[in-house]
């Protein structure tokens, strides 16, 4: 994937736009790296709300997790169901959670 882009996308968000077999992603390099971009900050900017749930609200790190990832998830979002989970994923690595990701649907909002 050549590009003049400077930005280096991870390679587990690669992965949902790599379908098993294929030689090559479903979108085109810019698109991916638009979302990356867009999943990224998401991330970053959710790091301190987790926070805050977090010790305001006395949740556990999963449940202010599992509370984002249903926020992600609601339809009007404009994150896709595995980019609003890859970008939970993300907000634990940043915040240096543990994050046990249960395949059933996103929980209710808390």
């Amino acid at each position: 994937m050549s590009d003049e882009s400077q930005i280096d996308i991870a390679q587990s968000f690669l992965t949902l736009y790599w379908k098993p077999g294929a030689s090559k992603p479903q979108a085109s390099r810019a698109h991916i790296a638009q979302r990356y971009e867009l999943c990224e900050d998401m991330a970053n900017m959710l790091a301190q709300t987790a926070q805050n749930m977090l010790h305001g609200q006395s949740l556990t790190e999963q449940l202010v997790l599992e509370s984002l990832l249903s926020v992600l998830s609601q339809p009007e979002s404009v994150l896709s169901a595995q980019e609003a989970r890859w970008v939970i994923r993300r907000l634990a690595e940043l915040s240096d959670w543990q994050w046990v990701e249960s395949p059933d649907c996103p929980p209710k909002i808390l």
